[in-house]
């Protein structure tokens, strides 16, 4: 008895606890934290469709334990309780109501699909033929993002850079297998497809962009290899004049110039080990297949190195010395040859040093 009443007494405090963690959640990566128009939507369909079940979960329990209580046998009853074969009031109810339930959770989910799909305004145009609205082109790679600004002509890697309180619409494919572009905070997951094109729309509120640093995390949220879980984005939102400096930058952003002798050989190195994958420009003009890495243009301003380590030198020259280390199964290993520890410490140098913002 007493060791029934132990295990009870762990399984409340595991449920207990596991409730109590399930509000835990930060601003930048919390679905629970909702940061723009989409996904305050999504969150209101999933409270409203919780608030269904918790209602039918409710009923059907009070129902139960009446049943229970009240047409139990009781001691030295003996008699047979009268048999009832069907009933058309009972079965109307319990058909209706879960009908006018369906349709509380039916017609607020149906409009908010059609609404969250409609990406018309992504094709509309100026009287000078320019597009009106913002749009990205996100490319999924094994294990990195590509973001492309076409309109803007420029493009940057892993960290995708957006203005707060204003539609962005994003068309979105992959390059190898298949993926799932996803920003918790932003709204739901999106797959990226080889043999398509998907097209969808995020609002970033400002108010909670400046509550989270302005930084928000993204991933990718469908299996794809052994790195899959590795494979992060940083999303920037800014406010929408800091937004247009920051594409202005990268429109003017010249060829990086070696700030030290260390960092001029590191160059060096880089266009002779590196430079046939990776780009140093924001207008990189080659096709999507000649763009096998991630652009370098704006490295040293990144908050993490290859996703997942701290953004140092020191961590940046580990890296490079091994990234199957870090990343198990990324395209990088084994393409450059092997390095001196002179070599990477002067490609490491080289590489903190390209930016395109002080």
């Amino acid at each position: 008895m007493k060791a029934r009443l132990s295990k009870w007494r762990l399984f409340s405090v595991v449920a207990m606890l596991a409730l109590v963690l399930s509000g835990c959640g930060e601003p930048f990566l919390s679905t629970l934290q909702p940061a723009g128009e989409v996904a305050q939507t999504q969150y209101d369909l999933m409270i409203l469709a919780t608030l269904i079940m918790v209602l039918v979960i409710i009923v059907v329990m009070v129902v139960y334990m009446v049943a229970i209580v009240r047409f139990r046998r009781k001691k030295g009853d003996t008699k047979i309780p009268k048999q009832v074969e069907g009933s058309h009031t009972l079965e109307i109810v319990w058909t209706v109501i879960p009908i006018i339930l369906l349709l509380i959770l039916a017609v607020p989910t149906v409009t908010a699909t059609f609404q969250l799909a409609d990406t018309k305004a992504m094709d509309k145009k100026d009287a000078d033929g320019n597009r009106e609205a913002l749009v990205v082109n996100v490319r999924a790679n094994l294990y990195w993002w590509e973001f492309e600004y076409p309109d803007e002509k420029i493009i940057t890697s892993q960290d995708l850079v957006v203005p707060t309180d204003q539609k962005v619409y994003f068309n979105v494919t992959a390059s190898d297998v298949k993926h799932s572009f996803w920003i918790p905070a932003a709204g739901g997951k999106i797959d990226t497809n080889v043999d398509g094109v998907n097209k969808f729309f995020l609002e970033f509120d400002g108010k909670k962009a400046e509550e989270a640093g302005g930084l928000f995390y993204g991933k990718c949220a469908e299996l794809c290899g052994p790195s899959h879980a590795l494979m992060d984005f940083k999303v920037k939102a800014l406010p929408k004049e800091e937004f247009t400096a920051w594409v202005e930058d990268m429109k003017n952003a010249g060829e990086p110039k070696p700030t030290s002798d260390l960092a001029q050989q590191g160059q060096e190195i880089f266009n002779k080990k590196c430079l046939s994958c990776h780009a140093v420009s924001p207008q990189d003009g080659r096709p999507e297949s000649a763009r096998l890495a991630p652009n370098l243009s704006n490295f040293g301003e990144r908050s993490r190195i290859a996703g997942v380590l701290d953004h140092n030198k020191e961590e940046l020259k580990n890296w490079i010395s091994d990234p199957e280390q870090y990343k198990p199964g990324n395209k990088m290993t084994g393409t450059y040859g092997n390095l001196q520890e002179d070599e990477i410490d002067a490609l490491a140098e080289y590489l903190m040093g390209l930016k395109v913002q002080d």
